[in-house]
């Protein structure tokens, strides 16, 4: 217990107990510190700024409806991803032809690295009024995300209102915060969107 005073008494053996306290303290710092260790944190709260409504720069309108299984799903749930809102129904053949490339791109892109945001995800609402119809078109189509909802009304239904859809397909892309960036992509025109938000080593590598 005698031990360290009666070297600090010692003006050399002083210094170098303060020189090695201090670099243990420097080290403890710079890990605690390290960028590979320490994640930023991102902000994905939209301005009240940003007016809500249907055009690029606007907040999309929220959308919480059921999906097949009647759980309520809210658009905003996806928060901090990039987001496709994807208005089809399953006795659509134009709908139904394009879904390859819909799912073409969730496969390709859903754990992309983005320079802002998680990652790309589909929220698919359908037109349809047959649950099982709307149900056996998201098996066949191998739309393999649990994103899909519907008030099972056709062209009556609330969500085409919201979003004024008068035909489908149709859709838009929105961004981690919920702004619109994009709409009414269709096969390679999704691609080449997503491409424009992904970090660049990551958007070398999607090419090759």
């Amino acid at each position: 217990m005698q031990l360290v005073p009666k070297l600090l008494e010692n003006k050399i053996m002083r210094k170098l107990f303060l020189y090695t306290l201090t670099s243990i303290v420097i080290i403890s710092i710079t890990s605690c510190s390290s960028g590979n260790k320490v994640s930023k944190t991102e902000n994905y709260n939209t301005p009240d700024s940003i007016p809500i409504g249907l055009r690029i720069g606007q907040r999309a309108p929220e959308l919480e409806f059921k999906n097949p299984n009647d759980s309520i799903i809210k658009l905003s749930s996806l928060r901090g991803y990039y987001v496709l809102i994807d208005f089809w129904a399953s006795w659509c053949g134009p709908c139904r032809m394009e879904n390859p490339n819909v799912v073409a791109a969730y496969n390709k892109y859903k754990n992309a690295n983005y320079t802002f945001g998680k990652g790309f995800r589909i929220f698919n609402v359908s037109l349809d009024q047959n649950k099982e119809a709307w149900k056996s078109a998201i098996t066949k189509d191998k739309l393999d995300w649990p994103y899909h909802v519907s008030d099972l009304k056709g062209w009556a239904s609330e969500p085409a209102a919201k979003y004024a859809v008068n035909s489908i397909p149709t859709n838009w892309l929105i961004d981690p915060k919920g702004v619109i960036v994009a709409r009414g992509l269709r096969g390679a025109t999704l691609d080449l969107e997503l491409e424009k938000f992904l970090k660049k080593e990551d958007a070398t590598q999607k090419k090759k």
